[in-house]
This record gives C-alpha cells, sequence and structure tokens, in this order.
C-alpha cells in the first residue's frame, strides 16, 4: 500500500482514501514534520511541528517508535524547563 502523505516541490500531498483511521502519519517538508491522521468521523487532523529538537529527534525515528517518542516528549523527558 502507498504511503497516503507524500511530498515534493509543491508541497504536502494527501490521499485521505488510503488512510487507516486513527493512525498516525507524518512528513518532513522544508524543516517542519506534518504529522496528520484521520479520526473516527473521517475527519483529516494535520499539525505542524517546527520546533528544530523534536523535528531531528523525529527524522531519525521509525513509524514503530513515533508515538513512543510523543508520549516521551509530552511526559516531559524532552522539554527545557
Amino acid at each position: 500500500m502507498d504511503y497516503p502523505v507524500s511530498v515534493d516541490e509543491n508541497g504536502v500531498n494527501f490521499k485521505p482514501e488510503k488512510m487507516e483511521k486513527e493512525r498516525l502519519y507524518h512528513c518532513i517538508f522544508k524543516n517542519k514534520v506534518m504529522l496528520v491522521f484521520k479520526d473516527s468521523q473521517d475527519v483529516m487532523n494535520c499539525y505542524e511541528i517546527e520546533e528544530p529538537d523534536l523535528v531531528e529527534q523525529i527524522k531519525n525515528c521509525n513509524d514503530d517508535d513515533l508515538e513512543k517518542l510523543f508520549d516521551d516528549y509530552l511526559n516531559g523527558k524532552h522539554l527545557k524547563n
């Protein structure tokens, strides 16, 4: 199955018909991470991350570890006070 989020010189491209509900997808465009998921009501949600340290961690992370990375980040393991 093709990955439903991709980038090209024109920007980010989405294929919502290929997305599984409640699954997190991501791509990197111009040093920003785009997070996308389709919720249980088929509404597509998109978030942009610009934080350089977090973007770099996401670049080095595989898809299976992505949600754990966000859990750790939100729990303060990577936050600077």
